[in-house]
């Protein structure tokens, strides 16, 4: 069972993410992203480097994300599971979308720092 300083730090580091992602601080990222993390998309899955290189030449622009809801589940202590229940607004390839998804993220304590591991997104049928 992990205390809810552990939780917290997740969640920060989660909000965190979300808002390099917007601002396309691919250092802050690269830095975050475990070097085997796998994202995984509607239009596919992607390495670290694939990722980054989409934010950074604004193939997806992440330009808002409300967070709706969030909860996080350990396994052991050193596995953080994160799911964001969000409403994205983003720029796929020149148009502005908007979805509503549950965004699953696994974070891995390395030297008692948190890397994430894998982000996945599943679009939700309801708004």
């Amino acid at each position: 069972m992990q205390n809810g300083k552990s939780e917290q730090e997740v969640i920060n580091l989660s909000k965190e993410k979300w808002l390099w992602m917007s601002e396309r601080k691919v250092d802050s990222l690269a830095a975050l992203f475990h070097e085997k993390a796998v994202f995984v998309h509607m239009g596919g899955t992607m390495s670290k480097d694939q990722e980054l290189d989409v934010i950074r030449s604004g193939g997806i622009h992440y330009k808002d994300v409300e967070i709706q809801e969030v909860s996080v589940r350990f396994i052991g202590t050193t596995t953080a599971i994160l799911l964001n229940k969000i409403r994205l607004v983003a720029v796929v390839g020149g148009n502005e979308v908007t979805n509503p998804f549950v965004v699953t993220e696994v974070y891995v304590q390395r030297g008692g720092t948190w890397t994430l591991a894998s982000l996945s997104f599943t679009r939700l049928l309801t708004p």
